[in-house]
């Protein structure tokens, strides 16, 4: 269903009367409790119906004044270094993680001053690696925890922690290289940890079963193989992935990867289990791209599906997808947002109030950052984009 304003303000003042300061729930032994959600974020602009793409320098649409300049009301964050993973907490706010620095930090959904909350130690972000995919726990209002996907000297790995505590190890010895490090991690509905990993820059490991590499995993809490496997003594859920940029889950546990699949193009793929989705070179009963992009206008990033909608970042076409989605979970043809109004974009995160959380990547050394870069970006989905037409 569409949202209007006014379920958004209603939905508003209800949290502004229950919250309470996230700043007071932050103690040595972090508790998050339910704050005031803030006023909702600034409708995203719309292209005029009668022309592809709006014209520059409308007030309130992507090109126009407000858009990425210091008073863009979208903008939450400004001054991070490289942030990568994202993840929406209860009360929500967001902890942000930057890729090169290790440092987490805590985001409101209004333009605030970002919170350094920790630094996670031990990485190693030579290449593309460092601290990448963040989840909350399923129980995270009880037992607060937090994983995350990150490079180290040894390896890539999944590793979990408190706010402030201890880095416990979860699952290690994916294998790391040079470049193809990008790791993403979401949690099922079932409660199981979805892993998306990289080939690490050796893209025969991502035909090979017997590496983690190039894979999405599936696994507990622990880092066992989740029951449902294909091979229930494997975490390996789907093999032939490449530098995996993006994965995302739907309400009903189908997932969704992003690849740059070649020079000319980067794909979506809608996850098979047990299915080798052919990277670097189809083979044969290899499962085919669900939808391809051209590379030159995607760069694809992250992704999030928000209802019936599946959105991805793009760093190269420094613009955002949105793909629909129909009833059996397939992918229809892309509409693009926000061409040039924020630069690269590299992640984006639905949040359950129905917003749409984006970080952009432009002191990667591809972009060409402005006064406030890196930051984080907080809109509302075009309308008609979280339901399909079909």
């Amino acid at each position: 269903m569409r949202r209007t304003s006014r379920g958004l303000l209603a939905l508003a003042t209800a949290l502004l009367l229950s919250g309470c300061s996230a700043a007071e729930a932050l103690r040595p032994d972090p508790t998050w409790v339910p704050k005031p959600e803030g006023p909702p974020p600034a409708e995203l602009p719309q292209p005029a119906p009668e022309r592809a793409q709006p014209a520059p320098g409308e007030p309130g649409e992507p090109g126009g004044p407000d858009a990425g300049t210091a008073d863009d009301p979208n903008v939450v964050a400004i001054g991070l270094t490289l942030p990568w993973g994202l993840a929406v907490l209860p009360d929500g706010t967001a902890l942000v993680g930057e890729r090169t620095t290790g440092r987490l930090l805590q985001v409101q959904p209004q333009r605030a001053p970002a919170k350094p909350l920790m630094r996670v130690p031990g990485l190693d972000a030579a290449g593309d690696g460092g601290l990448l995919g963040l989840a909350l726990s399923p129980t995270f209002r009880q037992d607060e925890l937090v994983y995350a996907y990150v490079t180290t000297r040894a390896d890539n790995r999944v590793v979990r922690f408190t706010v402030g505590g201890e880095v416990t190890p979860v699952l290690t010895g994916i294998p790391r290289g040079r470049t193809g490090n990008g790791g993403r991690i979401a949690f099922g509905a079932d409660g199981t940890l979805y892993v998306a990993t990289g080939d690490a820059g050796r893209p025969a490991l991502a035909a090979n079963r017997a590496s983690l590499a190039g894979k999405v995993l599936r696994i507990t809490t622990f880092g066992r193989p989740a029951p449902g496997n294909p091979d229930p003594a494997s975490p390996v859920l789907s093999t032939g992935h490449g530098a995996v940029a993006g994965m995302c889950l739907s309400g009903s546990d189908q997932v969704y990867t992003t690849e740059p699949a070649s020079a000319a193009t980067d794909e979506v793929n809608r996850v098979e289990p047990g299915r080798d989705h052919g990277w670097p070179s189809p083979r044969a009963g290899s499962a085919a791209a669900e939808r391809t992009l051209p590379a030159a206008r995607a760069g694809v990033a992250g992704c999030a599906v928000l209802e019936r909608g599946l959105f991805v970042a793009s760093t190269t076409g420094q613009r955002l997808y949105a793909l629909p989605l129909d009833g059996s979970g397939r992918v229809g043809l892309p509409a693009d947002f926000l061409a040039g109004a924020y630069g690269r974009l590299r992640t984006v995160v639905a949040g359950p109030d129905g917003a749409l959380w984006l970080t952009t990547s432009n002191k990667d050394g591809a972009g060409k950052p402005t006064p406030q870069d890196d930051r984080v970006i907080r809109i509302l989905p075009p309308a008609g984009t979280t339901n399909s037409p079909a």
